[in-house]
């Protein structure tokens, strides 16, 4: 017993001096080294950036040309492409067929104006054989009716003459409005049916449209920049194809009646001047808003910031050279900074580059970055 007790005795009393030793080693290192980052202050500026919508352009009018008469093209008078003026010809469609028509009912109508004619006679000198008794009452009765049935037909004829005679004046197709038509669906002696055969489309191209939606919540806003007085110079709307940015601002037109209840958003139509014909109706276009809303904001780096689990954090340097984490409220993303809505005021510092060899209390050695 006694040898076990001694045995006991020495591992016990070796391990005490290696605790001693350890901790002794221990204290000879010291803290650990500095963490070298680069930090930067926080600043406070106008912040001045753009809202981006996915767009439309369209035409203010626009219409598909259709025939109101069945029959053969058997003219053409433009060019694919070219610019119209309101009241001119573009098509014309055989009328002989037509004019025939309307000739014979011209005849017609000139037939029962004569039978009216007789009938009115026939009529005045009945009702003046009655009143002295000249003349059987049924048989001025017959004349009256007829003057009745005559007029009627006349003005039937009438009606029926004033119908083929629209559809001789539809033989002939004229633009609506003044604009740009397209290429022609047709060709000389194609048939086309009435309504339904599309012969070529017309569409203003100067101003012209460019639709985009909005989320509901941003309603007001857009209705106070609806209200506002717009100048040549005002850049609010300009609208962007890949990096080229249009040459001319526009301005919002209307913004629609009703908010969609399916996706909650409201249609906005701006108009821009497009006297080089640079747009065209159906180009995909991305609307740039200009957002000055944001005064005195809060930016910072956009590589300062990490995140962990869908929150965002900076380090921010404290006393002694001492970092801590801080979470932060993002809003826009402008270039490399971005604006901080809250967690951060202005003249803080924060570290930049660095933040992955960092925790909760790392003391850094710093390197100012302009």
């Amino acid at each position: 017993m006694k040898v076990n007790q001694y045995i006991f005795f020495v591992y016990a009393l070796g391990f005490i001096f290696s605790s001693c030793g350890n901790k002794a080693a221990q204290n000879q290192q010291g803290p650990p080294p500095a963490v070298p980052v680069t930090v930067a202050e926080v600043t406070s500026t106008n912040a001045v950036y753009y809202d981006q919508y996915p767009g439309t352009v369209n035409a203010l009018d626009q219409i598909n040309l259709t025939s109101q008469v069945t029959g053969y093209i058997t003219g053409i008078y433009f060019k694919d492409g070219q610019h119209v003026t309101k009241g001119q010809l573009l098509y014309t469609i055989d009328a002989q067929i037509y004019k025939a028509n309307y000739n014979q009912a011209i005849a017609d109508l000139q037939v029962q104006e004569a039978n009216l004619i007789k009938a009115q006679q026939d009529s005045v000198r009945y009702n003046e054989l009655a009143k002295h008794d000249a003349i059987a009452k049924q048989q001025v009765d017959y004349a009256n009716a007829a003057l009745d049935v005559a007029e009627k037909q006349v003005a039937a004829s009438k009606a029926n003459v004033a119908s083929l005679h629209s559809n001789v004046q539809f033989s002939n197709i004229h633009s609506p409005f003044t604009g740009t038509i397209g290429i022609s669906q047709v060709k000389k002696g194609t048939s086309v049916v009435a309504g339904q055969t599309v012969l070529n489309t017309v569409s203003t191209n100067n101003p012209i449209a460019v639709d985009f939606t909005v989320d509901q919540k941003n309603i007001y806003r857009f209705m106070q920049l609806q209200q506002k007085e717009n100048s040549k110079n005002d850049s609010t709307f300009t609208i962007a194809f890949g990096t080229d940015v249009y040459p001319s601002p526009g301005h919002i037109s209307l913004i629609d009646r009703a908010v969609d209840p399916q996706t909650g958003t409201i249609k906005v139509r701006l108009v821009f001047p497009n006297d080089k014909d640079m747009l065209k109706p159906g180009m995909n276009t991305t609307v740039r808003v200009k957002n000055t809303a944001t005064k005195n904001a809060t930016m910072i780096p956009y590589k300062a910031v990490t995140e962990m689990l869908g929150e965002f954090f900076v380090y921010v340097i404290g006393d002694s050279s001492k970092v801590s984490q801080r979470q932060l409220l993002l809003g826009r993303q402008i270039g490399e900074n971005i604006i901080v809505n809250k967690g951060l005021k202005p003249g803080e510092k924060i570290v930049v580059e660095g933040v992955q060899n960092l925790h909760e209390g790392s003391v850094i050695t710093t390197g100012n970055k302009n």
